[in-house]
Parts: C-alpha cells; sequence; structure tokens
C-alpha cells in the first residue's frame, strides 16, 4: 500500500480530552465547548443516531483505506469534477463533505441514473455489505440505507438554536424540517444555506453530510437558478420537482456547490468604479513651471474652479505658486447613476515636480497622455510606480505605530465629521434607492423592481437584502453606518 499523506485523513482523529483546546477551534478548553453541547441524556435518539453513525464512519474508513486507498486519487478527481483540483490533504476541511461521497456514492463505473430506479450505492458501500454487512445493528443499516437514499440538496437556515439545532428548508424542492445537528449549528446564521444531507431516524431528523462551507444568502441566485433548470426538465412529466429528481442530478447539483464554493474561495478581485482592476500607480514628472503646470491642468478637476483650487495653494510672499493639490474628476459615475461626480486620481503640485496618483493602469495612461497633450514638452515623464493592493496593506501593517509620549496614551481612532457622517448615510440612501431600479445580472438583466413581480425572481431579491443586513452587522460597518434595508423592502413591497 502506498504511503499518501491523504489517506491519513480516512483514520478517524483521536477523541479531544475534555481539557485539550476545542476540535471546533474556539480557542475555549473541550470540556466548556462542544463537549457541553453533546451531554445529553445516554439514550435519547439523537445520542444513539451519533454513536451509530460515528462507528458505522469509523469502520467504513478503515474498510476504504485497507481496499481502496489506490482510488482515493480518482474519487477525490471525481468529486470535484476537475482532473487537477488541490490535493485533500490541504483541502482537509473538505473531508467532511467529500468522505461520505466516497463511502456511499463513489463509484469508478457509474451506472446511468434512470427514473424510477432504486439509488445504487458506490463501490465502498457495496463492497462493506457484501464482507460486514451481517454486523451491522440495525440503526446502522438503517443509516447506512438512508445515506444512499437520501438527496444530497440545498438547505436554507430558517431558524437556529446554536450548539442544539436548526428549521432547515430545502430550497430545490420545498419543505422544513427541525434538524438537531450539535457542532454545526454554532457556525451558521439565519439565511446561510448548507449543502448537505437530511437523515430522518426515529425520533429525530439529523445532518449525515454537511459542507463545512455556510453558503450566504447573496449566492442564493445561483440555487434559485439550478432549481429552474430542474424544474424545466421535468416540464413534460405535469408534476412537482421530487426527491428522485434530484437523485439522479446528483452530479448537476454539486457542480453549483462546487462553483459557488470554488467562488467564495476565489481572491477578491478588486475593481474601481470603471470596472478596472486596482493597481496602484504613481507617476512623476518634472515640470518648467508650477504656475503654468496648474493653470493648463486645473480644468481637470471637474465641478471646481481655479479660485476655489487656488484657495488650498501654497504660495510665495509675492503670490509665485509653490505647490497646490487637487483631485482629478469627471462627471457622474458609470457604476453608480446616484452619483455626480468620479474622482479618478490625485494631482500634487510642487516646484517643479509633478506627482498623479491613480488606482489603475487604464486611469494611470489616461492622465499621462492628457498630461503631456496639454504640457507637451513642458512635462517630461520620469518614472512610473506601481503597487498591488496586497503591497499596500503590507507596507501599512510593517509600518510601526508611534509610541506615546510619557503621561500619554495611545491616541485612539478619530471620530468620524458628524457631517461627513450624513452626507455618506444620504449617499448610501441614494445609492440603495437606485439599485431597486438598476438591471443585475443575478436577476437575468431585470432590475429588483421587475424581478420581485415573480416567486423565484423575489426570492433571490430578498436574499440579497438579507446578505446586505449580514454585511451591516459587522462591527467596522455597524459602528458608522446603518443601511436602511427596511426601507428599500417597503419600495419594493416585499
Amino acid at each position: 500500500m502506498r504511503d499518501n499523506a491523504a489517506m491519513e485523513l480516512l483514520v478517524q482523529p483521536a477523541k479531544a480530552g475534555r481539557n485539550d483546546p476545542c476540535p471546533c477551534g474556539s480557542g475555549k478548553k473541550y470540556k466548556r465547548c462542544c463537549l457541553s453541547n453533546q451531554l445529553v441524556v445516554e439514550d435519547s435518539p439523537w445520542q444513539k443516531q451519533r454513536i451509530a453513525s460515528d462507528s458505522l464512519t469509523d469502520e467504513m474508513l478503515k474498510f476504504a483505506r485497507r481496499r481502496f486507498d489506490d482510488c482515493l486519487d480518482e474519487a477525490w478527481m471525481d468529486f470535484n469534477q476537475w482532473p487537477f483540483p488541490d490535493p485533500l490533504e490541504k483541502d482537509v476541511d473538505e473531508s467532511q463533505i467529500f468522505f461520505p461521497y466516497l463511502l456511499f456514492d463513489w463509484h469508478p463505473d457509474p451506472p446511468t441514473p434512470r427514473r424510477g430506479n432504486r439509488p445504487k450505492p458506490g463501490i465502498v458501500a457495496q463492497e462493506y455489505v457484501l464482507e460486514r454487512g451481517h454486523r451491522l445493528s440495525d440503526l446502522e443499516r438503517l443509516i447506512l440505507e438512508l445515506s444512499i437514499v437520501q438527496p444530497v440538496s440545498f438547505y436554507e437556515v430558517l431558524r437556529c438554536d446554536p450548539g442544539h439545532g436548526m428549521l432547515l428548508r430545502d430550497v430545490l424542492i420545498g419543505g422544513e424540517a427541525e434538524v438537531e445537528e450539535h457542532k454545526g449549528s454554532q457556525r451558521v446564521r439565519i439565511g446561510n444555506i448548507l449543502y448537505g444531507q437530511l437523515c430522518p431516524l426515529p425520533g429525530v431528523i439529523a445532518l449525515s453530510r454537511m459542507a463545512p462551507l455556510a453558503i450566504p444568502p447573496g449566492r442564493k441566485a445561483e440555487i434559485v437558478a439550478l432549481r429552474a433548470q430542474l424544474r424545466r426538465k421535468i416540464a413534460k412529466q405535469n408534476r412537482a420537482l421530487a426527491a428522485e429528481d434530484l437523485i439522479r442530478h446528483r452530479e448537476t447539483i454539486r457542480t453549483v456547490y462546487l462553483e459557488i464554493r470554488d467562488g467564495l474561495r476565489a481572491p477578491v478581485k478588486l475593481q474601481n468604479t470603471d470596472g478596472d482592476p486596482i493597481l496602484f500607480h504613481a507617476l512623476t514628472f518634472k515640470i518648467g513651471s508650477a504656475q503654468v503646470a496648474f493653470d493648463a491642468l486645473a480644468s481637470l478637476a471637474w465641478g471646481e474652479s481655479k479660485e476655489e483650487l487656488s484657495d488650498d495653494a501654497d504660495l510665495a510672499a509675492d503670490g509665485t505658486l509653490l505647490s497646490v493639490n487637487f483631485d482629478w474628476r469627471k462627471k457622474g459615475n458609470a457604476m453608480h447613476k446616484t452619483w455626480d461626480n468620479t474622482i479618478l486620481g490625485n494631482l500634487k503640485i510642487a516646484d517643479r515636480t509633478l506627482t498623479v496618483e491613480v488606482n489603475s493602469a487604464n486611469r494611470a495612461k489616461k492622465i499621462r497622455e492628457e498630461i503631456e497633450r496639454r504640457l507637451g514638452i513642458l512635462a517630461k515623464h520620469q518614472s512610473t510606480k506601481t503597487k498591488t493592493p496586497d503591497q499596500l496593506m503590507g507596507e501599512k501593517k510593517r509600518t510601526p505605530k508611534a509610541l506615546p509620549t510619557p503621561g500619554e496614551t495611545e491616541a485612539s481612532e478619530p471620530p468620524i465629521d458628524p457631517e461627513v457622517l450624513d452626507q455618506l448615510r444620504a449617499q448610501m440612501r441614494e445609492e440603495m434607492e437606485g439599485w431597486v431600479h438598476r438591471k443585475l445580472p443575478a436577476l437575468g438583466g431585470r432590475t429588483p423592481k421587475e424581478a420581485v413581480k415573480d416567486p423565484d425572481g423575489r426570492e433571490v431579491v430578498e436574499s440579497i437584502l438579507l446578505e446586505w443586513e449580514h454585511s451591516a452587522q459587522k462591527p467596522e460597518i455597524a459602528k458608522f453606518l446603518s443601511p436602511d434595508v427596511g426601507a428599500i423592502r417597503n419600495l419594493l413591497h416585499l
């Protein structure tokens, strides 16, 4: 047998001791965290299924390691629907949803699913039942059976009691279920969507598999689109989408999960309001005269006169311009229709040097052409330096804070001017009200006002608003701005 680091994941980790750090990563001791949530009555339905499920999984993983170790990479590729996924040992969290697929679903040569046929177990489950099925308890046999015949779907969290359970709604086929789930319920919130499988056992409904990713409500549009796609497939059969359809189309359903997973993992692509990738540029020019350069470039500050810009300029005793700093602005904004102008960059003129800072390659190209057109031989380009957002953040982290002098305390973050804060809130309100009439890709090119007229569109709009509410609760946002999502709901009659 090969020595593959990923195969070590097939062995159940040792159980944490009472005084060990909790495996959930909370930083607390196990006895004061997840263990306290597991101290339930020994003969409760949940505890019985947990013991049986853990025993079954442990034995099947050992069996898989002994009989199918050479197939693990193939199964991992099939799960990810991609021949070159990151190695499993580098994606340990994903083993939470992959191993149930390996044990109960995966087959190197899967049969074509037919409507009305009973779901076929994967190769590991087939071989395990043949060799060891006679050793299974009635409850273990039932759990194994349900792990094969129950569909894997997307479940929206309607209510959550952390450490105990959740009320879930199947986004694809409807229906609600009260689920007892001790650990998983500690890391979700109302509106999150779970990719998993329900296990309806006597006296309790549990999650027999659950992806580690709690999908934010803002990604619900992709799941609603999947639901519409599946409904079109059965449209001629004159019936509602059912569990058997989810089993037949489980590869399609997992495709959507993988796309959402990979999309959420991908680095955020920062863009300015022109849609250009963020790349900070600092352009330096040698100029013949500060005054001449200012006279030629002042009109780049749309909305401000040369006289207004001069109010902030530094002048010599004889009135000669020494330095001035002003923004490069244009009228309106392509992305935010309620904005009356867009700041494209900043220009600093000091003595015989002109420095321009912009946040994209496209803007850097445009401003250089504009300066050379307006000043001609009176401006000579000397250098252009670039920094990525990560480089800039790295520099800020490395810059040490000045230590307070004796008798002083470290300065706190200066408060935002109330007038500025009011302006920001008014601007946010205008932007949100404008959003109601903006055509959005997530709504199939419709505006929210149009989309709420049909059930699917209304559901997606609601999920977007819920995502806004989640974002607004983040401390770094909540202490400054509190968007009035309720006002938007009123505008849309939600």
